[in-house]
């Protein structure tokens, strides 16, 4: 299998997948994380770090979050830097709508498995959590649930517990759909 170089802002992004994608991804799967200091390190190392990689066939996955700013655009610049970086046929960008947290919150029985507290799920049907990616702080969200949530130890505990099939942040869908594409090709 082709390996799979995930380029990620921030170490809490890696917590999360390392739980969540041994769900989507085949035993033989080969993923290595790149982490970096933000997402303004991200943009300014990335295009160096990936003309360096050394492995011809690896696939590069680029996650960041939204944020405040436009998705479009900053998926555009992005691709440009995939494009510098002479890898845009072999990259991929995802963003996550608003933050990280808004997979988190999309799938509230995932937060309350992996904080023991299970009536946390009755909060998916809530209509404010409808469209988690629509949510201007989730991490907001999080610690109104979670008096003491952070977001490295929140990552790590519910990444193993995220489900596709019950998660309703599209963006988590579309990150998901794609990572299993990808595996697929490999």
């Amino acid at each position: 299998m082709r390996p799979l170089v995930f380029l990620l802002e921030e170490p809490s992004a890696q917590d999360a997948l390392e739980g969540f994608l041994p769900s989507i991804l085949p035993d033989n799967a080969e993923v290595k994380y790149l982490v970096f200091e933000g997402k303004q390190d991200l943009e300014k190392r990335m295009a160096r770090t990936m003309r360096a990689w050394q492995q011809a066939d690896a696939r590069f996955v680029v996650m960041r979050d939204q944020d405040s700013g436009d998705c479009k655009v900053i998926k555009q610049g992005l691709l440009a830097r995939c494009r510098e970086a002479g890898r845009a046929d072999r990259a991929v960008v995802r963003i996550a709508c608003r933050e990280l947290e808004s997979w988190f919150v999309g799938d509230w029985a995932a937060v309350g498995l992996a904080f023991g507290l299970p009536k946390l799920a009755a909060l998916g049907g809530k209509a404010l959590y409808r469209d988690p990616d629509r949510l201007g702080s989730p991490v907001t969200e999080l610690r109104k649930a979670i008096s003491t949530y952070q977001k490295r130890d929140g990552a790590r505990r519910i990444g193993p517990h995220l489900k596709l099939d019950r998660n309703r942040s599209n963006s988590f869908a579309v990150f998901a759909e794609t990572i299993r594409r990808l595996a697929a090709e490999a």
